[in-house]
């Protein structure tokens, strides 16, 4: 009995070992890609570009790609530098712009990184390590007094972090609300191999316990890493020549922005635009209106985009002159950049540029039939509005578009 049990326990630790061995790879699959990304757009590699007279946001072409990786000593030659950027498409962080080659290849076509147009797949596990990345660099840049050099049982750990007082700074940056909710994300985030504790004994409490980051979410990665298993044994250098950028505190935003590669990349800190409550303000698109939640809207009912009225049963007809498109828009830190009017159906009168919808590919006069999942062909426009105000920052819409527009 005490044998069968004792194999169990083994068991049960050689599947834990095995899965935080699995996180840990792709841990080090995302910072690196993450890092490239910085460069790319620092470097001037990821920009806008055009063909057929369609314009792609923050793409590049994978032959200039693999000649900036040779050129930088990330590859020693094509077929490793093609076997590298293969491992970032396979593990989602980049895609083709299209969606149409899984395999990457040595030629002038144009592909992209999903945290620049927000189809970054966001599943559990990639969730709790980007926020534990974000964590990371929120300790470093606003509050090091928090990490230290402290004592436990006679030994001497660096860059340490006191459970209670990482409790008490996560209620107090409202990353929770409660110092119960606050030391469950600690456990999440010793769970997934992103803290631990300085000598392995004990799980996240909200005690005096000592911690420490167990990635260094700063250290400069070579490429080459991602086609070694033994790339996680490689010693972390503090002194590393590149780091992330700083950002502002919500990094969480995924938005689908033009990036001007002459300038820091950063997340906008402005309040949301106010193109879903608002009308169209002087420059024929926005009101003056500062928020969507506080101020009343300005309106002042423009005259509709459409040529011509539908009705839902029109939109649904088989055969019809109406084709269906899906958008995934990921609202930025000032809005989706759209405005839904009309009703039954709704559509699209206005569209920002600049916005994270225009970048997604939409265009005004479409008409909205799903948001979300639900049906809206009956509803009015200050209904779906609030629909997507209301809703998660990623939206899902579907729409139909006349093909003689």
């Amino acid at each position: 009995m005490l044998r069968n049990r004792s194999l169990e326990m083994e068991g049960i630790e050689h599947a834990m070992q095995k899965k935080a061995a699995e996180l840990e790879r792709v841990a080090e699959v995302l910072v690196t890609g993450e890092q490239l990304r910085l460069r790319l757009h620092e470097g001037k590699v990821i920009k806008d570009r055009r063909h057929h007279l369609r314009t792609y946001p923050n793409c590049f072409v994978a032959k200039e790609l693999i000649d900036w990786l040779m050129e930088h000593k990330e590859a020693s030659d094509r077929e490793m530098a093609i076997k590298i950027l293969q491992k970032l498409l396979d593990q989602s962080i980049i895609h083709h712009v299209c969606d149409e080659h899984k395999e990457f290849k040595d030629a002038k076509l144009f592909y992209r990184f999903r945290k620049d147009d927000g189809t970054f797949p966001l599943d559990n596990e990639a969730k709790i390590f980007m926020r534990g990345q974000r964590l990371y660099e929120k300790l470093m840049t606003t509050d090091s007094s928090l990490v230290q050099t402290r004592e436990e049982d006679g030994v001497k750990f660096e860059r340490t972090l006191v459970a209670s007082e990482f409790v008490d700074w996560l209620v107090q940056e409202g990353e929770a609300s409660t110092r119960e909710e606050a030391e469950q994300l600690g456990r999440r985030l010793l769970e997934h191999g992103i803290i631990q504790h300085v000598t392995n004994k004990h799980h996240f409490v909200d005690r005096g316990l000592l911690y420490q980051f167990k990635m260094n979410f700063r250290r400069r990665r070579r490429l080459m890493e991602l086609l070694s298993e033994s790339c996680r044994s490689i010693p972390e250098s503090h002194d590393s020549p590149f780091c992330l950028r700083k950002q502002n505190q919500d990094t969480g935003n995924n938005s689908f922005l033009s990036v001007s590669p002459t300038k820091e990349i950063k997340i906008v800190s402005a309040v949301r635009r106010s193109s879903m409550s608002s009308s169209c303000g002087s420059s024929g698109y926005y009101s003056s209106s500062p928020t969507l939640s506080s101020s009343p809207p300005v309106l002042c009912n423009p005259k509709s985009v459409l040529k011509r009225q539908v009705r839902p049963e029109e939109l649904q007809t088989p055969g019809g002159p109406f084709i269906k498109k899906t958008f995934t828009i990921v609202g930025d830190a000032v809005g989706w950049g759209f405005v839904v009017r009309g009703s039954k159906p709704c559509h699209i009168q206005a569209v920002d540029p600049s916005g994270p919808a225009a970048a997604a590919g939409m265009k005004v006069c479409q008409f909205v039939v799903s948001v979300n999942g639900l049906n809206v062909l009956s509803l009015d426009y200050r209904t779906v509005s609030n629909l997507i105000l209301t809703g998660p920052r990623t939206v899902v819409m579907e729409v139909m578009e006349e093909v003689d527009y």
